[in-house]
């Protein structure tokens, strides 16, 4: 299983959220800064994400991350504010390795076989943030229909992998919900990476044995709650 430090960024700053509240962030210093850290400790791939796309700023810190992948050399996996077919290859022609639609992938199906034609669908991830049973889109405040089905609708249009958030726990520190990554990896057969509340190693541990692809650290990773080597070892 693989290991996917969050580089959250907004307003230039690396970020954690509370709940994907843009008025509870702690910063967390330079993103470039803290990209580095994570692979000094070990990463391979790193999870990014333009929170200002996300609120609605699609181009800002642009420059930021194409640092990222210019000096990193990382797997980069990529999302946030990634609303046209023209945004998602464009990051793809300008590096990130996996690009990552939510709310656009609800919204226009079809963009996910357009990209999974063009650049292959090991590149095109489909964002499953789920509140409950409903999948969350718009900066998480509106549901559109059932998480399973709408993971399945993703599979069946191109997508060659899913990212899996629990909105409910993500960003509290206090630990995953296994029951519907359970359900989600039971549903459909692609690589499925994990987000929301990993908060220990015993949680990545957890997911490796459910059978997730990866898992993202977020929030806990950032306060100190465990360690990057731990979480590495845990996914072994």
């Amino acid at each position: 299983m693989e290991i996917y430090p969050a580089v959250d960024v907004m307003d230039g700053h690396c970020v954690q959220l509370v709940q994907g509240e843009r008025e509870r962030a702690t910063r967390y210093g330079e993103p470039l800064d803290c990209a580095r850290r994570w692979c000094g400790e070990g990463a391979t791939g790193l999870h990014v994400v333009n929170l200002d796309g996300a609120f609605g700023a699609s181009r800002k810190n642009a420059d930021l991350i194409r640092g990222i992948v210019r000096e990193t050399g990382a797997f980069i996996e990529l999302g946030g504010g990634i609303r046209t077919l023209e945004d998602a290859a464009g990051w793809l022609d300008a590096g990130v390795d996996r690009v990552i639609l939510g709310t656009y992938a609800v919204e226009q199906p079809d963009a996910l076989r357009w990209l999974s034609r063009e650049y292959g669908p090991e590149r095109v991830m489909a964002g499953v943030d789920a509140r409950g049973s409903e999948i969350a889109v718009a900066g998480w405040q509106e549901t559109k229909g059932n998480y399973l089905r709408w993971a399945e609708v993703f599979v069946e249009m191109g997508a060659g992998s899913l990212l899996y958030t629990n909105v409910s726990v993500e960003g509290l520190q206090q630990g995953i919900d296994p029951a519907p990554v359970r359900d989600l990896l039971q549903t459909v057969r692609c690589p499925i990476v994990v987000a929301g509340g990993i908060s220990s190693a015993a949680d990545v541990r957890s997911l490796r044995d459910l059978g997730a692809a990866g898992a993202v650290l977020g929030s806990a990773l950032y306060a100190g709650r465990f360690r990057l080597t731990e979480a590495l070892e845990a996914a072994r």
